[in-house]
């Protein structure tokens, strides 16, 4: 049996790494790793029979250094804190590493939702907020979607928090619908980020993506629109999955847009074989050692381990999923030559129009989407530009390079602040 990895002993070696090139003292060590608040509530819901189910839930706040604590709120029957600690702790970096005024937060709740009806999602969605209610606001704590979250959920935590605040105020969380404050882009804002970063991967490396080949594990938000997107720029889609299986077609290639239909009408890709668009994998995670040029985990974390990393053989990892890579797999990707875009600067791009929404919130003066995938590109050019220079500099892979100029912002925002006295 495989061993479960901790997804938090995972980031922190990421962290160790970098940190040990940049020669932190114990003191900035303790006050930059260590979060800074966990809360654990169990929250009571009356179900539609009329029984009470008790939830758990968390919410981890990293680091407000360099401004309001920033992360989504994930349903899983999965969620664990050490997860929802190792997230919030990416989110710190992430935010840093693409150089948006925020810190790093996650929530959870362990729930399967598809095992709730519309009216106990919309009862837990809004018991969270209620019984969390004093972690959240604009300048405090900005929460956004998860996995298995979406913009009406989101709305139900805005409307809960205003009726307790008794005002509204639209930039407490993100990933709203446009009818009550969100942002044109955001829904594609995480695939679109990623986009730009393997642009830049192959603009750095004087390569074009058309003709490329692409396999991508998970076709939720994230994966389908990295599909379509890619698609677009000239590149083949070979394989995609989600939770009912994989499915292949190397030769023609899968067109994006009838999968995403298939998913619309069907609920998932299962039976996807049918349409006879592709064939169905015997194992899905063979999806991840398929002889590609460009590999997205765009699933959970965890996915290449030192149980598969010697059959990876993709040219670029492109990282749409938190945590996709462990520490250990990581050595084994950099001996292999595989170039990895590291998701604390891959899948920026959610957080960062989520940022761009929070801005036009508190302006109450809202922009075009051309506008903000303008702002959107500036600010992933720029930071894939800093992280592969600082990876050339240190000698180190792109991964340990964004922690160093993540590291090295948040530590200087905590000593001018004064956060080590």
């Amino acid at each position: 049996m495989t061993k479960r990895i901790n997804p938090f002993e995972n980031a922190e070696k990421q962290f160790d790494a970098a940190a040990k090139i940049l020669n932190l003292n114990p003191n900035q060590i303790a006050m930059v790793k260590t979060p800074r608040r966990i809360t654990e509530a169990n929250l009571p819901v009356r179900m539609d029979d009329g029984s009470i189910k008790i939830f758990k839930a968390f919410r981890v706040q990293h680091s407000i250094a360099r401004g309001p604590a920033k992360g989504g709120i994930r349903f899983h029957q999965d969620v664990s804190l050490d997860e929802v600690k190792a997230l919030s702790f990416w989110m710190t970096f992430k935010c840093a590493v693409v150089g948006i005024p925020m810190g790093g937060g996650k929530g959870g709740v362990v729930v399967d939702p598809r095992k709730l009806s519309t009216s106990e999602l919309e009862r837990l969605a809004r018991r969270y907020f209620a019984d969390l209610f004093d972690l959240f606001g604009p300048d405090k704590d900005v929460p956004a979607p998860d996995v298995n979250t979406n913009p009406q959920i989101m709305a139900w935590m805005l409307d809960t928090y205003c009726m307790h605040k008794r005002a509204y105020e639209p930039a407490v969380i993100t990933g709203k619908p446009l009818e009550i404050g969100g942002s044109e882009g955001r829904g594609i804002a995480t695939a679109q980020g990623m986009v730009f970063c393997v642009k830049r991967w192959a603009k750095h490396h004087n390569e074009s993506l058309e003709g490329k080949s692409v396999a991508i594990q998970g076709f939720g938000n994230a994966g389908s629109n990295a599909a379509l997107l890619l698609k677009k720029e000239g590149c083949k889609i070979v394989a995609i999955s989600d939770v009912s299986g994989a499915f292949i077609n190397e030769k023609e290639g899968i067109d994006p847009e009838h999968a995403v239909k298939y998913v619309s009408e069907n609920g998932s890709l299962a039976g996807y074989e049918s349409t006879k668009m592709a064939n169905k994998m015997d194992d899905p995670m063979k999806l991840l050692e398929l002889d590609v040029d460009i590999l997205i985990p765009a699933a959970l974390e965890n996915q290449i381990t030192e149980d598969n990393v010697n059959n990876i053989k993709a040219r670029v990892i492109a990282e749409c999923a938190n945590g996709p890579c462990t520490f250990e797999a990581d050595k084994v990707l950099d001996e292999k030559g595989i170039f990895i875009i590291p998701d604390i600067l891959c899948n920026a791009g959610g957080v960062t129009v989520s940022y761009l929404e929070w801005v036009q919130n508190r302006m109450g003066y809202y922009w075009t989407e051309e506008r903000v995938f303008e702002d959107l590109k500036r600010i992933m050019d720029s930071a894939f530009d800093k992280v592969i220079e600082t990876s050339k500099k240190h000698n180190v892979n792109m991964r340990i390079a964004a922690f160093i100029v993540a590291i090295e912002r948040v530590t200087k925002a905590a000593e001018l602040r004064g956060l080590y006295a």
